[in-house]
């Protein structure tokens, strides 16, 4: 190997493949909480008939299900998900 495809090769590494599944594995799980939280907060948003109760459990739920799916992450939960459905929440319930 000359001396630049070794520099380049060190620059750019291939993953090993355990390494690549695992990022795979990461990433549908992402989409999977991602859709998971987006069905959550449509429903809630369209459902009339849905009670402030129910809503809550529904998020209660879905927080439940997010950290099992990955768990330690209740700081990234608390800061990405949670603002977002208190914003729903006061909008769909108009709380103040």
């Amino acid at each position: 190997m000359t001396e630049p495809q070794r520099s380049e090769a060190a620059q750019n590494p291939q993953p090993e493949p355990a390494e690549t599944a695992r990022i795979a594995e990461e990433r549908k799980l992402l989409r999977r909480l991602q859709m998971m939280m987006n069905m959550t907060m449509q429903v809630i948003a369209q459902d009339a008939s849905m009670t402030i109760e129910e809503a809550s459990q529904m998020i209660a739920d879905s927080r439940e299900a997010a950290l099992s799916m990955f768990p330690g992450k209740e700081l990234a939960y608390d800061l990405i998900w949670k603002p977002r459905f208190q914003r729903l929440m006061l909008e769909r319930f108009r709380l103040q």
